[in-house]
């Protein structure tokens, strides 16, 4: 990244910024300090360098999920070790989906097993299950989402 958007990301704390060459799928992730490849696995015409952006939403839940259920036992002094997030992510034909409101056209779904590592009751786990559907990321893909997009001259 170039010493002007370096100078731009400082200005503007929380803001993502996305780029690459047209040339190819690679991008280069950044927030804050943080940097991160994107890319595209090879049987898609990408070159595997980094996570997809797929990849990246289910790590955004699932990190979300963990996060949330952790701090949800700590606060309750429960005695949960570890918490293990497995996700994956489908389009599925909405005709095929019984419980989907939609019945036209095609939807997402993402499939998510969280195993709790620790001592706890039945009734905890249960808790810790309802808790994980109350992180802020799985409430913000399941809310109606208004992405407003512009264009800018300046890069």
């Amino acid at each position: 990244m170039d010493a002007r958007r370096e100078e731009r990301l400082r200005e503007r704390p929380g803001v993502v910024v996305v780029q690459g060459v047209a040339r190819g799928f690679a991008q280069e992730g950044a927030v804050g300090s943080h940097r991160l490849r994107i890319d595209e696995p090879l049987a898609v015409g990408g070159t595997d360098t980094g996570p997809s952006p797929y990849d990246l939403l289910l790590m955004a839940l699932g990190s979300c999920t963990s996060m949330t259920v952790a701090l949800y036992a700590r606060r309750k002094h429960w005695p949960l070790d570890r918490v293990v997030v497995w996700l994956q992510h489908s389009r599925m034909h909405a005709s095929d989906c019984a419980e989907c409101e939609i019945k036209e056209g095609k939807i997402d779904r993402i499939e998510r097993e969280i195993a709790l590592e620790g001592t706890l009751t039945d009734a905890q786990r249960a808790r810790l299950l309802e808790i994980a559907n109350r992180c802020p990321v799985h409430r913000t893909l399941q809310s109606e989402i208004d992405i407003r997009t512009r264009l800018t001259w300046e890069s």
